[in-house]
Parts: C-alpha cells; structure tokens; sequence
C-alpha cells in the first residue's frame, strides 16, 4: 500500500519500511510522528482520492536523523555590466521512516 502525503509544503509518494527526507520538523531523533494530510491512498486498482485530503486517513512515522543537504551553488551573473554573485546553500532535513499507513 501507498500514500501521497504533504509535509512542508510539498508532496511525497511513501510507503511502509521506506525512508525520505522533508523540510525540518520540530521533533526529537527517536519520537514518533503522524502526518495527516493524505492526499492520495491505495493499492493496486483501489485508489482513494482526497478532496483535497482523503478522510481518517493517516500515516505514522518514526523521525531517524537531523541533517543539512548537500550544498547547491546560486550563480547570478548580470551580462555586459561586468557584475558576478556566486552564493552557497545547504538545506536543512529531517529524516523519516514510514511505520505504517492506515486508511
């Protein structure tokens, strides 16, 4: 079974035993987490869809780490006027492993 839920402001396709990483979250390593937007639920060909969040429909989680993403180079030249900013951002994530989906 799958689910599409919604975490800072984006969208993710998760499922039971997988791991991604999200915007921070104000939680400690170790405690566990129920996200509640669901947008999408199912398996197979029995697909429920939320409008815009699917009913009683949650999926918990297990927060694993803290950390900061690779580093992305923010380049902005300005052509013929001889100006340059070269600019370095790391984002900050919060690791999650999904337990369990209930719909």
């Amino acid at each position: 079974m799958y689910a599409i839920v919604e975490t800072g402001g984006k969208q993710f396709r998760v499922e039971e035993g997988r791991t991604i990483k999200v915007q921070k979250l104000q939680a400690e390593a170790g405690s566990e987490l129920v996200l509640d937007k669901v947008l999408l639920v199912g398996e197979g060909a029995g697909v429920t869809v939320g409008a815009p969040y699917v009913e009683k429909a949650q999926v918990s989680c297990e927060v694993v780490e803290h950390g900061r993403d690779k580093k992305i180079i923010v380049f902005h030249k300005r052509r013929r006027k001889d100006s340059m900013k070269k600019q370095g951002h790391r984002q900050d994530y919060t690791a999650i492993k999904i337990k369990a989906i209930q719909a």
